[in-house]
């Protein structure tokens, strides 16, 4: 998946509303309409299952709640299948790092440009919010409900990896 079919696919579906449902709980969020690309490779990737079973690997309390990525086979196939890309990023002035917000992962290594990884995301935990993270990964969304949820995950038991001690899975549904 590169640009241009990225664009078109955002075209053709126009949601703007997820839900994440974990073992603890739901959390609903808005994709935002000006990160087309980065709103329309979120909902290809739900679509495709591809967030479905995974989990929240980093969990670091009062900063950031992290998932998406795994090493099960079916998703590296997938990364595979469609070309493992990277998107280019999407920074808007308006778009900071408050608590709640949704952004894309990246790589900090070679990455001039800041290319986002599509396959894993955080949410910032922080009440005063990331700002240190604006203009280096792209914020492409926020929760608007489970505010809850995101507590009770980023006070789960974690080792010295940020790794929670037990797995917080996922499954990720377009709701419209």
């Amino acid at each position: 998946m590169i640009g241009r079919q990225l664009i078109a696919f955002g075209k053709e579906n126009t949601a703007t509303k997820v839900l994440i449902k974990t073992n603890f709980g739901d959390i609903k969020l808005k994709l935002y309409q000006d990160t087309p690309l980065h709103r329309a490779s979120f909902l290809f990737l739900t679509k495709t299952g591809f967030f479905d079973n995974t989990v929240f690997y980093r969990v670091v309390k009062n900063f950031v709640i992290q998932g998406g990525n795994s090493e099960d086979l079916n998703k590296t196939k997938l990364r595979n299948k469609y070309g493992n890309y990277k998107l280019y990023s999407e920074f808007r002035k308006h778009r900071k790092h408050k608590y709640g917000a949704l952004a894309a992962t990246r790589l900090w290594e070679d990455n001039p440009n800041k290319m986002s990884i599509p396959f894993e995301f955080y949410i910032v935990h922080s009440k005063d919010g990331a700002h240190h993270l604006n203009n280096e990964h792209t914020v492409f969304g926020e929760v608007i409900s489970g505010f809850s949820t995101m507590d009770k995950i980023a006070n789960v038991k974690v080792g010295s990896d940020e790794w929670p001690a037990i797995n917080i899975t996922m499954k990720v549904e377009i709701l419209n």
